[in-house]
């Protein structure tokens, strides 16, 4: 039999968006069912952004092994484990998934119901034997690889962020197609793990960066070990022996092969909307995912889309923001906005690169009037002690000192955007920096420090000097 259920809000996803959506209208006491046809936790807990991070964590300890003579330690060659290496992922994700599981949002008083949803109407959603009538519904469905139409691709096994974390044996040769976020920032755990790696990418490496910014991310690479094409098309693919591949690729400089022992695409992502049958609720999408406004409502005011499902900026962090903009928005009848320029990134290589707000290349195409304030982490003492003096900070700033954009390449860059982050959604300026107080020794000087050269022109003012020397008269 059909159960025809009528909560307040249905959520259609259960990965960080739609489980933040659904923990904090709970938490009001709103009914709330929880649609999801996969795992909960979605790919941020099981592909993405937990099991990356604790194999990078894996590949800095290997790394460090073998850089310890500038301390005064014997530099070794680390004997990596990699059975070992997949275990510790798996563990890291068994201890964070309780949290997303479907017992404690049960306990939170949320109904979960597994399975696939799909609209039947503009005010109703069928998933499983459920018929589900809500006041307002939120897609939260996230995204999945993009393939590429690469010729020979159907024909290899090849892997991409949802099967490469189930390797239990290092790569020999691991050929990486995409030379994005996720891309760089597995080649260069694989390789100092001891694989080979090849990255292959069509136009140019972490392209969405700050173009100053991203050399340096690629000069380190490089100097690890990474094979990197750059302006490369993969013409096409094919076996090679049991379970190698061949890659046939078309450089700047002609063409070549380059043959390896697994081959990992990381071309991007495309918005998962296929089965919802939008259509049928009226709802717009395109191949970046569901159209929106600016308050997160589609075409159908019933509606609302978040995180990847809205054509956004694909990221975790994004798609909790979007949902707390969509609680206020439903329960509260506020206002919501998104605002993207709040929303920091970080690629999380070694250095790492972060930014958040407009980048000098983006103000620069705008024809923007900029500042920019620039110090090298050489220049601070606690780099120094740590030798990790690689990098440096670009504050962007109108001409009057208000702050429109923060890029930072360099170790802790990741932890450092987070002050930035907070001036941007606060319309800070310089001064507000330059007047806070950062304890000694650390990184986050070089934020203030930055900050502080915004006023050396003022201190070279023949008006300034003049006001110094009038007030000296009085003692």
């Amino acid at each position: 039999m059909v159960k025809i259920l009528d909560p307040d809000i249905c959520v259609i996803g259960g990965g960080s968006g739609g489980l933040s959506m659904a923990a904090a209208a709970a938490a009001f006491g709103v009914r709330v069912v929880l649609v999801e046809k996969g795992k909960l936790g979605g790919d941020c807990l099981n592909y993405g952004c937990v099991p990356s991070k604790a194999l990078i964590a894996a590949a800095r300890q290997a790394h460090a092994m073998r850089e310890g003579a500038a301390f005064g330690v014997a530099a070794v060659e680390p004997q990596v484990d990699f059975q070992a290496v997949h275990r510790h992922i798996h563990e890291v994700i068994a201890s964070i998934a309780p949290n997303d599981s479907a017992e404690r949002f049960t306990a939170l008083g949320v109904q979960v119901i597994k399975a696939e949803g799909r609209f039947k109407d503009r005010r109703t959603l069928i998933a499983g034997d459920a018929e589900i009538r809500a006041r307002r519904f939120v897609v939260a469905t996230g995204s999945s690889p993009l393939i590429p139409p690469i010729p020979g691709l159907d024909k290899v096994a090849y892997l991409t962020n949802e099967t490469i974390f189930d390797l239990k044996r290092l790569p020999g040769h691991l050929i990486v197609i995409g030379g994005g976020a996720v891309g760089m920032e597995l080649a260069q755990a694989y390789r100092r793990l001891g694989a080979r790696v090849t990255v292959i990418e069509a136009q140019s490496v972490l392209g969405k960066e700050d173009s100053e910014l991203a050399t340096v991310v690629l000069a380190q690479m490089r100097k690890e070990g990474v094979g990197i094409f750059e302006h490369t098309r993969v013409a096409e693919v094919e076996p090679r022996g049991k379970t190698g591949v061949r890659a046939h690729i078309e450089t700047e400089a002609g063409t070549r092969t380059i043959d390896g022992t697994h081959l990992l695409v990381a071309a991007g992502r495309s918005a998962n909307v296929a089965g919802l049958e939008l259509d049928k609720a009226g709802i717009a999408y395109d191949g970046n995912g569901l159209k929106v406004g600016k308050a997160l409502r589609t075409t159908n005011r019933r509606v609302y889309a978040i995180g990847d499902a809205a054509g956004s900026l694909q990221f975790t962090h994004a798609a909790n923001y979007h949902a707390g903009l969509v609680v206020r928005a439903m329960l509260f009848r506020l206002p919501a906005r998104e605002n993207r320029q709040i929303i920091p990134r970080v690629t999380f290589t070694d250095p790492e690169l972060a930014q958040v707000g407009i980048s000098e290349d983006e103000a620069r195409k705008l024809r923007l009037p900029i500042r920019v304030l620039r110090w090298p982490y050489a220049e601070n003492d606690r780099a120094q002690a740590e030798r990790r003096t690689q990098g440096h900070i670009k504050v962007v700033t109108s001409p009057r000192g208000r702050i429109l954009g923060v890029s930072i390449v360099g170790a802790n860059a990741g932890e450092m955007i987070n002050i930035w982050a907070l001036a941007l959604s606060k319309d800070l300026r310089t001064s507000d920096i330059a007047r806070y107080v950062a304890p000694y020794p650390t990184m986050g000087e070089i934020g203030k420090r930055a900050a502080i050269t915004y006023f050396i022109p003022s201190t070279r003012g023949k008006a300034v000097r003049r006001l110094i020397r009038f007030l000296r008269l009085f003692g």
